[in-house]
């Protein structure tokens, strides 16, 4: 097995077992009615961002830029698993089952579901490209998504692969996530400005400023965070150049949050959501994060509970969910915490 060439500045992320936790957490966090979207556009809250990215098992993949915690809740929303209500995102049937089932399985449907789905165009994310919302301008969102999904099918399972590499490879294959609608339509996009930034001039629209751009934006914000690819990436500032010929290029730092991603890897989770096995065989357990284990929970006469060092918010939340906190290191189980969580989870209680 190869592993991609590491700098004093790249990260590496192995995503499988993080995303697994993380469906737990953001399934829970929708049960306590924390989750709040806007109901016109679906997208997260600020507020919801900031506290989705604190509960992630492993943070998000940059402090101050926001990409799995942007994402969670409009795949639960695409995956069916929870719907709006009243600003809030409230768990589904299927989303209450999805706590009961194999999280690969849920994981896997999450998958396939954002590639049916309507409900986001990633390439909206990339805001230095301006005249989007122009009528006729950008293409049909679902054969671009799946161009995209049968580039990561094809890939071989624990095999890092970089970025370049894999464009070319879609290229070769005819995976090819065009983005305008049209030869006139790439006019109508442009950096900076319409007319001397527009994007439709010769060499002023390579496939790795928009195939490309397109294609980082579905694997970093949605494949990653679901455990389907290993990630190597860098900071975005910097780390490519293929915009800064045109006009108004050179005054961005970076074209978009995730200029930085650098190579890729099918995991054994990402290898069965995109059907290239029919069972699931999960990759190694890493090392926990905190050295000890697992935090001390004790639990008091009068049924409160203390956790003595603390706890991981993941932990904290589910905690949330079934008792009442008191403190910053208590909770208070009772009857009517216990009920409350009955009604919140449909899940059978004994008092």
């Amino acid at each position: 097995m190869t592993h991609p060439h590491n700098t004093e500045t790249s990260q590496i992320r192995l995503t499988e077992h993080h995303a697994q936790a993380d469906l737990r957490t953001l399934l829970q966090l929708c049960a306590t009615g924390r989750v709040k979207c806007s109901a016109k556009t679906l997208r997260p809250s600020a507020a919801t961002i900031a506290q989705v990215g604190e509960v992630l098992d492993a943070g998000d993949f940059y402090p101050d830029e926001p990409i799995a915690a942007f994402a969670w809740p409009l795949l639960l929303q695409a995956g069916g698993l929870a719907q709006l209500a009243a600003g809030k995102l409230a768990l589904t049937t299927r989303g209450r089952q999805a706590l009961t089932q194999p999280a690969h399985r849920v994981l896997a449907c999450l998958w396939q579901r954002w590639l049916s789905s309507t409900i986001l165009d990633e390439f909206s994310r990339i805001e230095a490209v301006k005249g989007q919302r122009a009528a006729n301008v950008l293409s049909a969102l679902k054969p671009r998504r799946g161009h995209v999904g049968a580039a990561l099918a094809a890939l071989a399972a624990g095999e890092w692969i970089s970025v370049d590499q894999l464009f070319t490879t879609m290229r070769k294959a005819g995976h090819n996530p065009s983005v305008a609608r049209s030869e006139r339509a790439l006019w109508k996009l442009y950096l900076e400005d319409p007319e001397y930034g527009s994007l439709g001039y010769d060499g002023h629209h390579p496939w790795a400023l928009l195939q490309g751009r397109y294609t980082l934006a579905v694997l970093f914000e949605y494949a990653a965070p679901l455990g389907l690819i290993d990630i190597e990436y860098v900071d975005p500032v910097g780390a490519r150049d293929d915009y800064q010929h045109n006009w108004g290029g050179d005054y961005l730092e970076r074209l978009s949050r995730y200029d930085g991603l650098h190579a890729i890897r099918l995991t054994p989770l990402g290898a069965y959501a995109t059907g290239q096995t029919s069972a699931y065989l999960p990759g190694p357990t890493p090392e926990p994060a905190t050295a000890g284990g697992a935090a001390a929970l004790k639990v008091l006469a009068n049924h409160d509970l203390v956790a003595l060092d603390g706890l991981p918010p993941a932990q904290a939340l589910l905690l949330d969910a079934f008792a009442t906190r008191t403190g910053d290191r208590t909770w208070a189980l009772s009857p009517a915490s216990l009920l409350a969580a009955q009604g919140r989870f449909k899940v059978v209680v004994v008092v």
